[in-house]
């Protein structure tokens, strides 16, 4: 078992920078969009940090090929992140504790 952690990377194909939130199990449970900057990846992390507790931020999603995800939103309904595909609903309501849980505390690890 790690600690939950941030880690921020960037993409080689579009040299943009994305996070992902990694469980203490070292599972991926949350990735963000690509910011252009450092600063705007860090700042969505915040941002993560700061709607992770509330209910009301998520929202429950299904995909065309049936599996389950969410999406966690910003105050001004803005995505922030979005969870891994899961295959029961059950297991994504997991995903989502674990957000809730890990999110608020969780530190970054830096690999660009």
């Amino acid at each position: 078992m790690q600690n939950p952690k941030f880690q921020i990377f960037k993409s080689s194909a579009n040299q943009q920078y994305y996070f992902r939130l990694k469980a203490k199990n070292g599972e991926n449970i949350l990735s963000g969009e690509g910011y252009t900057s450092k600063k705007s990846c860090l700042n969505g992390i915040q941002s993560v940090k700061t709607n992770s507790p509330y209910d009301s931020r998520y929202e429950d999603r299904k995909s065309v090929n049936g599996q389950y995800y969410f999406n966690l939103k910003a105050s001004n309904g803005e995505i922030i992140g979005t969870s891994e595909m899961y295959t029961t609903s059950s297991a994504r309501d997991n995903g989502k504790a674990a957000v809730k849980r890990d999110a608020p505390g969780a530190g970054i690890e830096d690999l660009t």
